[in-house]
């Protein structure tokens, strides 16, 4: 539905309004910082849940919430908002996962002075971002917001992350540029090929261009590689264990856990929904490209003996699910692509930020440096052990319905690849229970000094996150309500529907078949 309130702008404007606060308090104020930025970011929540109410999911139209402006009329680009049911689950993500972000990074940097008043300014201004690159609905402006995302997340890793801070942060800025460089290039010939007018980048005024097959391969191209490296995907992915693992555990939620599915997200919107034949013509390669992600990323994470490493391979492997979902092209398969970036978000979250309570207790990332942890402390290896249970899909978890519809969806198109990728499942189960056998069992380590459990801010980081792997593995109907049109709706676009039955049955007479 259209509105006259600018709902996706106030999404923007009130974490970035924050941020400006929390960067300019005053010193004798800056122990305020992390105060204020969780309540800016609840703030944002509460807005983000209002906007929720207003969707209708039975809608015709493809976006609600909409607002057009002109901003560089001559150059047809406009200040362009709106999401459909894909697009506000992503949104209501990022607003969820921020607040606990922030929570879990209470004691990164030290109290007071200007770091932390940056630090927690930087996350405000990277959810504000976040809205904007889910919610633009001009090209143009989309791009936009792909590119000052790099901004916040290249300062949190430099400034904040490990030893290793200023190598990755490099790292990931140079890939991230790189593909940003490439899309715009697509961006700019789309718009000479477009319709020409103040309202020319519109999504709607490019959707179903008559484009011949060639122009459509190489703008198709420009967006892919930008969002195969954002996802990421084999062989543009190494940029993400070496941030990950150099970034605080809340950066690293927010970069894997939100930032990657711009590129899932953009493949849906943009390769599929403006470049249909391009992506049919395409569709066997990234489909083997997913494949390899996915083993590769379990391999590696098998492989690892670092706790971060080890979750940012595991989601090399779950982007590469994502992503053969995207290019089954099938209605179910659809489905659990979209749904499965939520979940997936949810899950590392509850890795990372669990990870990292486990690494601040006994000063290691190394793997071999644990065991027997769950007799320390029997609250965080719980939790530890949900949130595993949740990586590796058991059924009763969110990530268990969207990991069983992209591989049944897909099978109908593609078995050989749908059966390959099934061995995933299995790997993800030795790479989840091998890791938690190392960290958590075997005898009591001998300690320095005492170890606490669970502290009430602990707790209050990890409940949004298992009641929400519980919530969409039980009842996962509201989310599958708001993606389903959308992903028919893409589908549609691109011209491609569900196979036939293989072997339909035939009811007939006399008990024969």
């Amino acid at each position: 539905m259209d509105t006259t309130f600018p709902w996706l702008t106030l999404l923007m404007v009130v974490p970035l309004v924050g941020a400006l606060l929390v960067a300019a308090l005053p010193a004798a104020m800056a122990d305020r910082a992390k105060q204020i930025a969780l309540g800016f970011s609840l703030v944002t929540l509460a807005l983000t849940v209002g906007a929720a109410l207003q969707f209708k999911a039975s809608s015709l139209s493809q976006f609600q919430l909409t607002e057009v402006h002109e901003w560089i009329p001559s150059f047809g680009v406009s200040y362009a908002l709106g999401v459909d049911g894909i697009a506000l689950s992503l949104i209501l993500m990022s607003a969820i996962l921020t607040p606990v972000c922030i929570l879990a990074a209470w004691h990164d940097v030290p109290e007071g002075g200007h770091r932390e008043k940056n630090y927690f300014a930087l996350m405000l201004s990277l959810l504000a971002f976040m809205v904007g690159v889910f919610a633009a609905t001009d090209v143009f402006l989309f791009y936009v917001f792909f590119e000052a995302m790099l901004i916040p997340v290249y300062f949190l890793i430099g400034s904040f992350g490990g030893p290793r801070r200023q190598y990755a942060a490099i790292k990931f800025l140079l890939f991230s540029l790189a593909g940003g460089l490439v899309m715009l290039v697509s961006v700019i010939a789309l718009y000479f090929q477009g319709p020409k007018g103040s309202t020319g980048f519109l999504m709607q005024n490019l959707t179903g261009l008559n484009l011949d097959v060639t122009t459509q391969k190489w703008l198709w191209l420009g967006f892919f590689i930008a969002f195969a490296v954002k996802a990421p995907m084999w062989p543009v992915h190494t940029w993400l264990p070496d941030a990950a693992a150099a970034a605080t555990p809340a950066t690293a939620t927010l970069l894997v856990g939100v930032l990657d599915k711009v590129g899932t997200y953009g493949m849906i919107r943009f390769c599929l929904g403006l470049f249909p034949q391009a992506s049919e013509w395409a569709t066997p390669v990234v489909i083997a490209l997913a494949i390899v992600s996915i083993i590769y990323g379990a391999f590696c994470a098998i492989g690892s003996n670092d706790l971060m490493r080890l979750i940012s391979y595991t989601s090399i492997s779950h982007f590469g699910f994502i992503v053969f979902g995207i290019f089954a092209m099938t209605t179910s398969a659809g489905a659990g692509a979209a749904t499965y970036m939520i979940n997936h978000g949810f899950t590392t979250a509850g890795l990372f930020l669990v990870a990292a309570m486990l690494v601040r207790r006994r000063g290691s990332t190394r793997i071999s440096d644990f065991g027997g942890w769950q007799k320390i402390t029997p609250a965080v290896a719980g939790v530890f052990l949900i949130s595993g249970m949740s990586g590796l899909a058991l059924p009763g978890l969110g990530s268990f319905v969207s990991e069983f519809l992209v591989i049944t969806g897909s099978y109908s198109r593609y078995k050989g690849a749908a059966v390959i990728s099934s061995v995933g499942l299995v790997m993800s189960a030795i790479y989840i229970l091998w890791m938690y056998k190392r960290v958590m069992t075997g005898p009591t380590p001998t300690l320095v000094e005492p170890v606490k459990d669970l502290t009430m801010r602990e707790k209050f980081v990890v409940a949004p996150l298992i009641a929400s792997f519980i919530f969409l593995g039980f009842y996962p109907k509201p989310l599958f309500d708001a993606v389903n049109p959308a992903v028919q709706r893409v589908l549609s676009v691109a011209g491609v529907s569900d196979p036939a039955p293989a072997t339909p049955f035939i009811a007939t007479t006399g008990g024969e078949k």
